[in-house]
């Protein structure tokens, strides 16, 4: 199974995702992890990266999780994965795929981003996120200002793990 976790930057990804790949002894993949250095650099100029940006970056993650897939190994990847159209595209060809949308309201969430330094994505790119984000029709949904323990329970309940 492949389970990603998805919302904007600021939303919890990472520490959701790891903890989550942790307690059911998964690989974790952190999207970030798979841009090309072009991209980053857009990101850490404060250019919103476009969709030609996105779709090689999604097609390499996409081979990754298949390649998974191929081992019989589980992961959780956290990717922002913000329109159908990228969830579509990093699902190709995988059999068992789970979303769990990362929910939050703007003022939380930008409140998290301005006090954190994140490697490369500024504040000012947060409300472009907001703004492209096309919430998942079919997920687990998971507010971020709920405990991280109550949220991952929640999690594991749904996808019917642990």
């Amino acid at each position: 199974m492949i389970v990603l976790v998805m919302g904007v930057s600021g939303s919890g990804k990472t520490t959701i995702g790891e903890a989550l790949a942790a307690a059911l002894g998964w690989t974790y993949l952190d999207a970030d992890d798979f841009h090309p250095k072009a991209n980053v650099e857009k990101m850490a100029a404060g250019i919103p990266l476009q969709d030609a940006d996105r779709w090689p970056w999604l097609d390499k993650i996409n081979r990754k999780l298949l390649q998974l897939q191929k081992q019989k190994h589980s992961a959780v990847i956290g990717c922002s994965a913000l329109k159908q159209a990228y969830r579509t595209r990093l699902r190709r060809g995988i059999a068992e795929f789970k979303v769990v949308y990362l929910r939050g309201e703007y003022k939380l969430i930008e409140k998290r981003v301005k006090s954190r330094k994140h490697r490369y994505m500024p504040a000012s790119l947060l409300k472009s996120q907001f703004d492209t984000l096309e919430p998942p029709r079919r997920a687990i949904v998971a507010n971020v200002s709920a405990p991280i323990p109550q949220s991952l329970q929640k999690i594991k309940k749904l996808l019917r793990i642990g």
